[in-house]
């Protein structure tokens, strides 16, 4: 069994306040709060554990909020390898939720310290061959030194390599032999844009058919909210699925859960990526239904 590790270059100290209903331009005060940690790879490596499947969490806590949320983590039993540095302080954001809205307000976005990123890269060296390092979220500062030690770090990584990331990081990173690349419709309209005007499934069918041909990805996994998700394997195979239906509560996620559980599926478990996603669909849409972040009931195994 391989050892999976998830990566958050953009870790989250986020606060809950939830009201009956709330207004701009008032003051108001919450029925209830909660304080949790965010980031993709934080969330990914949740469902991880959530499914027994053995994990490390790849994260880059940044001074005092930083300790606290190192100490958050470790409270709850993530498995970590952290690499601290005084500078920048971990972001902090606030959700905002009532009975029928939910928004979210982040902190700026701040590139981490690039000694601490090579630290991570001297001593992920050491990991197996066989080992699985998931790509998770944003990378703040790509353009500059931080993601001149990031691409150091990957280049240099020996092992398998999954991408959920967007942007800059995700054009690099599709150009090397990835495992998968897991992403939402927006991203990939965004990666691959479509033709003026035309949004046409038959469209995307095509412009996904060419980037498979054209980058050297094991597997591409497209999103769409509760909409068809795609499977394309480098073979030419293409498979769509549709989640089951839910009534929505919170999507917040639901995309960490799924790339998860399509982890577990198709390294622990031994299941091509099309047996994967239809393992995984399920999951992610229970994620949809339920508040919090993998933190609804697991079905009964069979």
């Amino acid at each position: 069994m391989p050892h999976l590790l998830t990566l958050t270059a953009n870790l989250l100290w986020e606060q809950t306040l939830l009201f009956k209903e709330w207004q701009p331009d008032r003051t108001q005060r919450a029925t209830r709060s909660a304080h949790q940690v965010g980031g993709k790879g934080i969330n990914v490596a949740k469902m991880l554990t959530r499914l027994g499947a053995p994990n490390s969490a790849v994260c880059f806590p940044g001074g005092a909020t930083g300790a606290v949320v190192e100490a958050w983590l470790r409270e709850r039993g993530f498995v970590l390898k952290t690499f601290p540095a005084a500078a920048p302080e971990t972001r902090s954001g606030v959700v905002i939720r009532s009975l029928r809205t939910e928004t979210t307000f982040l902190g700026p976005d701040q590139p981490l310290d690039p000694a601490a990123v090579r630290s991570a890269a001297a001593l992920l060296a050491a990991e197996p061959k066989e080992s699985v390092l998931a790509v998770c979220g944003s990378i703040p500062g790509w353009e500059g030194p931080t993601g001149a030690a990031f691409r150091e770090l990957f280049q240099s990584w020996r092992g398998l390599l999954v991408a959920d990331t967007y942007g800059p990081p995700l054009k690099w990173l599709v150009e090397r032999p990835l495992a998968l690349v897991k992403i939402n419709r927006e991203e990939f309209d965004r990666l691959v844009p479509p033709a003026p005007g035309d949004k046409s499934e038959l469209a995307f069918t095509m412009r996904l058919s060419e980037t498979v041909a054209r980058y050297p990805v094991a597997a591409w996994i497209i999103s769409d909210g509760a909409k068809p998700v795609w499977c394309a394997l480098k073979d030419g195979t293409t498979t769509t699925l549709r989640p089951p239906p839910i009534r929505e509560v919170s999507a917040t996620g639901s995309g960490d859960v799924l790339l998860a559980a399509l982890l577990h599926a198709h390294f622990n478990l031994g299941q091509p990526w099309p047996e994967a996603l239809a393992y995984s669909l399920p999951l992610a849409a229970a994620n949809a239904a339920h508040e919090g972040i993998a933190e609804f009931p697991l079905p009964a195994a069979k």
